[in-house]
Parts: structure tokens; C-alpha cells; sequence
């Protein structure tokens, strides 16, 4: 027996002919894919790195007040500054480059105190003060009464770190106080709790809405011949070659009060006054559900063409329902078109902007809409990454449920 093992080795020098062929063979596969990798690592790795790195860092009062920050070192942040903390602000203004770097530090402050941009600005514009250190704290005392204010203290004292957690806790309505405690905001500064649920509420119905709609025409596709299939696929792709700022276009020429939709309806008498369809929550999810639908279509038509109509047929033959044999028998074999399209339509949703920017009213607008604004309109890079890493984690989290029913799904079966 051990002869007869020993005569099917290789001998020595083949078996290192075959590692090194099969190690070319590796090299050669992975030298084909490396092109695809780097470009994922510079366009999509890379980026969310530094979201993530940007959503935590605070280098606007670290990098132009260092000597004020190390003035209020000791201090107990409730009582006003010592003189030697004015004097550091004084000469930390004084050494900014330009007026660039004080209009940032101004607007990271601002962020964090109502009016410190003011308060910021105006000193920088005050420059030069001289004296010591009391003739410093007077003189601006005398330019602004603010500066005996703690809280514009406590701002800098906080953020003296070049990294803080303070815009992932405010993107789930928390905050810092005065001490470093973490607290939630007060309930008039409570906003994107609600913002995020409204991104979810959303997301859910024109998810829902894309499911109920689409299975019905993505198992009548698969029933049919392929090559009337085929045809009919291509209009379920036509939405697929049209940009999306069209399609919300024609949305709003449908929508509107004189628009088509509304005429119609007047028209054959369901209705007898135009519905308020633009500019609020139906219009968005009726321009999404249009939108998303194809997402939700292919993954359902390309499970339901892997399943043999001979099982439902079994069924009913062996005295089952049709009805109970379709529920029983093909939908549970379709779960896994459900569960990508519906995980794909869901994500899609929780990122949308465009549409609800165009279709929507103030109430409507969903999480991506203020990341823009704080990308565009404020220039607040911090909390704009804060907000889309709060997205990401959703996704990631989506996906890992999704993962694990799929899991749960494959050891049943």
C-alpha cells in the first residue's frame, strides 16, 4: 500500500515545476485584476477614508489658536478667563496668515456658539492691540462685552483638539458640554433624529411600493416566451438611458395642478379639483417609486427565471390550491430576488437628492440634502461627513442583515 502511495507522488523536481506554474498562473490572474483595484482603491476606498478621517477632525481652532488653547489648559470653563488667555488670543490672531484662516476659525466657533463669528472677526479687525496682559483682556472688553462670556471660552477650550467626536454625536443629536460630558441637545436643537427617521420613512414606502409593483410584472416577464421577454425588458431599461433631472423634469410637468395627471383625472370625473400632488411627499415617492423600479425588476426577473414552473404544477397535482401552491411553493424560492432588490432599492433611497430637492417641500427632504447644504451653502466639511459616514454605517449595517438572513435562508434550505 505505501509502495503503490509512493508511486502516484510526483517526483520532487515536477511537483516544483507544478508550484511554480501554479504561482504564474496566480500572478498572471492577479496582474489581469490590478488595474480594477487600483482604480476602486483611488475612487472608492480612498474617499471614504477621508470621509471618515474628516467627519473627526477639528483642526480649525487647534491649528490658529494653539497658544490660547494652551492658556485654558487649567481653566475650570465656568468662570471668565484668566488675563493670560487674552493675551494668547491676541497673539494667535496676530499670527494668522490671512483673513481666510480667521474666517474658518470664525465659522468652526460659530457653529458651536451663536455669534462668535462676530465676535471673532471683530477682534481680528481690531489688530493691533498692545499692552500686557490686562491692558489686552480691557481693551477687548471694551471692543466687544462678550469676551467675558464663558461660553465663547468654553467653544475653544473644547475644540482644541485636532480630533473631536463632536460632529458624528450632533448627527445623532448629541453633544458635548462645557466638561466634556456627552448629553443629549436640548429638545428645540433636536433635528437630525428626525431627519434621519423621515430618510428611513421614505426610503421604506417607495421600497414597499417598488416590491408591490414589481413582482407581479417580473414574474409575468418571466413567464413569457424570451424573446417577447426580451423586448418587453428593454422598456423596463429605457429609464435606465434617460437622466435622472429629466425624468424629475417631466415628473413636475405631470404633477402640477394643470398637468397631465391632474387633467385626467378631471377629466373622466374621479376628482372635482386638482390634488396637491408637486411639492410634497407624493410627488417624491411617486417620481422614486418610477425611478427605482428596474432595481427592484431585474433582481426578481433573474431569481424567477431560475425556477421551474414544474414545481408549482407538482404541487397542484398533488392536490394543492394554485393559490396556496404559488405562496407556498414559488414565492419561498424568490426570497432572494426580494431580499437583493429590496436591500438595493432601500440603499439607493436612503442616498437620494436630487428628487426630493425638486419634488419635495421643506418637510420632505431626506439626509443627502443636508449634506449638500453643509457641503455648498455652509462649507462645513466636518458635519457634512459626519452625516454621510452616518450613512455609510446604515448601508454597512443593511447589507450585514441582509448577509445574515441570506445565511439563515441557505441553512434552512
Amino acid at each position: 500500500m505505501t509502495m503503490q502511495a509512493s508511486a502516484i507522488q510526483p517526483p520532487g523536481d515536477l511537483r516544483a515545476a507544478l508550484s511554480r506554474a501554479e504561482s504564474r498562473r496566480k500572478w498572471r490572474a492577479f496582474s489581469l485584476t490590478l488595474p480594477l483595484l487600483v482604480f476602486l482603491l483611488l475612487t472608492l476606498l480612498v474617499p471614504i477614508a477621508a470621509l471618515l478621517m474628516r467627519a473627526v477632525e477639528n483642526p480649525e481652532v487647534a491649528k490658529a489658536l494653539p497658544t490660547t488653547v494652551e492658556a485654558l489648559a487649567d481653566w475650570d470653563r465656568t468662570s471668565q478667563p484668566q488675563a493670560a488667555a487674552y493675551a494668547a488670543l491676541v497673539k494667535d490672531l496676530s499670527q494668522l496668515p490671512d483673513t481666510a484662516d480667521a474666517g474658518a476659525l470664525a465659522r468652526r466657533l460659530n457653529s458651536e456658539v451663536p455669534g462668535a463669528r462676530s465676535l471673532i472677526m471683530g477682534a481680528y479687525k481690531a489688530l493691533p492691540i498692545e499692552g500686557d496682559a490686562n491692558a489686552v483682556r480691557q481693551q477687548l472688553l471694551d471692543k466687544d462685552a462678550r469676551w467675558a462670556e464663558p461660553e465663547f471660552w468654553q467653544a475653544i477650550a473644547k475644540n482644541g483638539s485636532r480630533w473631536t467626536p463632536d460632529y458624528l454625536l450632533a448627527s445623532v443629536d448629541l453633544k458635548r458640554d462645557a466638561q466634556g460630558h456627552i448629553e443629549r441637545m436640548p429638545e428645540d436643537q433636536r433635528a437630525y433624529g428626525g431627519i434621519l427617521a423621515r430618510t428611513f420613512q421614505i426610503s421604506f414606502i417607495v421600497t414597499l411600493l417598488c416590491l408591490l409593483l414589481a413582482y407581479p410584472l417580473a414574474y409575468w416577464l418571466s413567464t413569457l416566451p424570451e424573446r417577447k421577454a426580451n423586448v418587453l425588458m428593454i422598456l423596463v431599461l429605457v429609464p435606465f438611458w434617460t437622466s435622472i433631472l429629466v425624468r424629475v423634469a417631466a415628473w413636475i410637468v405631470l404633477l402640477q395642478s394643470e398637468g397631465l395627471v391632474n387633467g385626467a383625472l378631471l377629466g373622466i370625473g374621479v376628482i372635482s379639483e386638482p390634488l396637491a400632488l408637486l411639492f410634497n411627499r407624493t410627488g417624491v415617492i411617486i417620481s422614486m417609486v418610477h425611478i427605482l423600479l428596474p432595481f427592484m425588476i431585474l433582481p426578481l426577473y433573474s431569481v424567477m427565471k431560475s425556477v421551474p414552473p414544474t414545481y408549482v404544477r407538482a404541487a397542484v397535482s398533488l392536490g394543492s390550491a394554485p393559490l396556496a401552491a404559488f405562496m407556498r411553493v414559488y414565492v419561498p424560492q424568490t426570497f432572494p430576488g426580494v431580499g437583493a432588490g429590496a436591500l438595493l432599492v432601500f440603499i439607493l433611497s436612503i442616498g437620494y437628492y436630487i428628487t426630493p430637492a425638486l419634488l419635495g417641500g421643506a418637510d420632505d427632504q431626506m439626509l443627502s440634502y443636508y449634506i449638500a447644504r453643509y457641503t455648498n451653502v455652509e462649507v462645513n466639511w466636518g458635519m457634512a461627513c459626519a452625516l454621510g459616514a452616518l450613512l455609510l454605517a446604515t448601508t454597512l449595517v443593511l447589507y450585514a442583515v441582509y448577509r445574515r438572513i441570506g445565511k439563515a435562508d441557505l441553512a434552512l434550505a
